[in-house]
């Protein structure tokens, strides 16, 4: 039976983790359960760096970006001693559980720990919405309105002076974040690391643009695909469109959580005490087809989220 339980935010921040830690701790307590917060993720259960938590102590938080636990990413978590350890400082302070807040590599960390026998529960949040198991992860759909809200702006400007605006934003080795984005604002291209497109093919999609009468544009490029420079230099030297180009950075991640990223947190983070209390623990609390369902980890065998690629011809058709 739980009567303690921990709780961390590890990786990437993301726009409701506050909400999803609000969530938690009064669940919990509204159990009579003892919650304490780690600082830092990872880092924090091997420096001992922990705080009890009560009903106050998230009180104002839910629309907040960022997380009040702080967090980091320790690579060094993947070393079996580094676990042991972890798992040692718990049971020293009576923890009976462990709720994890973040992306893949947090949920790794989460997995190590159930597997030697700490009943763990992962709630997904990242902005890029590239785990395996759920539909939706929080911080995602506020990151697509932070870039949609940026390209809006930047299109005025485009349009003006008849250019194109290459606006290159987060995405690593998935697209996610890129291609919704791309849709919700009528980008003319975008360019994702699932689906490498060569210059020539970009230089000639963007022609086309032209020849049907544009004489504007916005190309949306994920970081992993190309940098953004790169292909704005591309444009300049192989069109007669005069681009611009725009890193968008860690705007992405801050900010102020969406009413839907403060509502999919509260969920998740309800449901993932309630997976604690049922013995549901080794589970993902996934949002899937707008229900909240426990996903064992041991079904999580693809580590990524495929790309939608019923609306990445969508953009391409509607582009034009």
């Amino acid at each position: 039976m739980v009567r303690k339980v921990a709780v961390l935010t590890s990786g990437g921040d993301a726009p409701g983790m506050n909400a999803a830690l609000r969530a938690v701790v009064r669940a919990a307590i509204y159990r009579d359960w003892n919650v304490v917060g780690i600082r830092r993720g990872y880092a924090g259960l091997l420096e001992e760096d922990y705080l009890p938590l009560f009903r106050r102590s998230v009180g104002g938080i839910i629309h907040r970006g960022g997380t009040m636990l702080r967090t980091a990413r320790s690579p060094e978590f993947k070393e079996p001693i580094r676990q042991k350890q972890a798992l040692d400082f718990l049971e020293r302070i009576n923890v009976d559980g462990l709720i994890v807040i973040g992306g893949d590599g947090s949920l790794q960390g989460a997995a190590s720990l159930s597997a030697q026998g700490l009943p763990t529960v992962t709630i997904p949040a990242t902005i890029d919405n590239d785990m395996a198991g759920t539909e939706d992860t929080i911080g995602f759909d506020t990151a697509v309105n932070t870039i949609v809200h940026a390209v809006n702006a930047i299109r005025d400007t485009a349009f003006s002076h008849e250019r194109i605006a290459v606006i290159e934003v987060m995405g690593r080795s998935r697209g996610h974040l890129a291609l919704t984005a791309a849709a919700a604002c009528g980008a003319e291209a975008v360019l994702v690391p699932e689906l490498p497109v060569s210059m020539d093919a970009l230089v000639e999609r963007l022609q086309t643009c032209r020849y049907n009468g544009k004489h504007d544009g916005i190309v949306i490029v994920a970081e992993g695909a190309a940098k953004g420079a790169d292909v704005s230099q591309a444009i300049s030297e192989r069109t007669a469109f005069e681009p611009s180009v725009t890193v968008l950075g860690y705007i992405q991640r801050g900010g102020a959580p969406s009413a839907h990223d403060s509502i999919l947190a509260s969920r998740l983070g309800a449901a993932a005490v309630t997976a604690l209390e049922g013995n549901d623990t080794a589970h993902l609390i996934a949002s899937r087809a707008q229900n909240i369902v426990a996903v064992p980890y041991a079904e999580l065998s693809q580590t990524k989220r495929e790309l939608d690629m019923e609306l990445y011809q969508l953009v391409h058709e509607l582009s034009m």
